[in-house]
């Protein structure tokens, strides 16, 4: 997880739309034989005679460690519904951001910008931190972080989404204002994602966060920095921004400025709807794994830049 290539290659198993079909019995015995009977299994695949080699048994241990990661939550082991997983973005999301960059009418416009942000607060849902305790209060003031995360993540990209509508169909005419409603999409999930994922991190910036070595060991073991916090929030909202730009900015923009593929689209209308979800599902499924792995999940922070008890 070093280099972008491994983090890449990572993220693009993790979006696979196959392990949509496991049932949940069958995640649990991947989950069951990737993280209590693996040492047993290993043991007997080092036996002389066993039936499978040690190379192929740990490439089942891994395989099954993918399925059972792809559907239960990494604290409670809960099962996440379909929609709300990596591996469900395609097919779920995919649609949602198709109508989004499709649509040349305001209101159709403020409804897909509504089910955007509704189905990426079920993904923050069930994917985000739970309270593995009993305390009702702890479970409440997630909840209640996560209600506040959806309603302005809501209201703002409603807000600049209607916005940009008004003023493009205000300003130009015709053909010009259809082109252009097609990157409204763009700003609006952007500043929408961005919002919603500082609301769900900030409260990281209070608590810290732990300092590890470079043999993954805590520095100060029971103690948190709130620096290296701050900066894991500012970068993950940051990246929000980015992970937005292969669904609602890089179709549109081939859609306008390949003149060849605009001028088959103008010649037949009738493959405006099916280019544009080729090129969007492509983008999508390629560039998303892409654009996550930009950034490493464990970074590293100067000495200097952290608190004193640290260095």
């Amino acid at each position: 997880q070093s280099f972008f290539f491994g983090r890449y290659c990572k993220m693009l198993l993790a979006c696979d739309p196959r392990l949509l079909l496991y049932t949940e019995d069958e995640v649990r015995q991947y989950h069951k034989l990737a993280y209590v009977d693996y040492a047993g299994v290993r043991s007997n695949a080092m036996k002389e005679g066993a039936t499978h080699s040690l190379a192929e048994t740990d490439r089942l241990l891994w395989e099954a460690k993918r399925i059972a990661d792809s559907a239960l939550h990494p604290e409670t082991q809960e099962w996440i519904p379909r929609p709300c997983r990596m591996s469900g973005y395609l097919p779920y999301n995919g649609p949602i951001c198709i109508a989004m960059v499709s649509v040349q009418s305001t209101i159709p416009l403020l409804f897909w910008s509504w089910v955007n942000q509704s189905q990426n607060a079920a993904v923050n849902y069930f994917n985000g931190p739970k309270s593995t305790s009993s305390d009702d209060d702890a479970t409440t003031e997630i909840d209640g972080t996560l209600f506040k995360s959806y309603s302005l993540a809501v209201a703002s990209a409603l807000i600049v989404a209607f916005g940009l509508a008004t003023y493009v169909q205000t300003n130009f005419s015709g053909e010009e204002a259809n082109e252009l409603l097609r990157f409204i999409a763009f700003p609006s999930a952007v500043i929408a994602s961005s919002l919603n994922c500082y609301i769900i991190r900030s409260p990281e910036i209070e608590t810290g966060a732990p300092l590890l070595n470079e043999q993954l060991e805590n520095v100060l073991p029971g103690e948190t920095s709130s620096a290296a916090a701050k900066r894991g929030v500012f970068s993950t909202t940051a990246s929000r921004a980015v992970l937005q730009m292969p669904t609602y900015f890089i179709p549109p923009l081939l859609l306008d400025t390949v003149t060849p593929l605009k001028q088959f689209l103008v010649d037949n209308s009738l493959m405006v709807v099916p280019v544009t979800t080729f090129l969007l599902l492509v983008s999508f499924g390629i560039g998303l794994p892409a654009a996550v792995g930009i950034f490493p999940q464990v970074s590293s922070i100067k000495a200097e830049d952290v608190e004193d008890k640290f260095r």
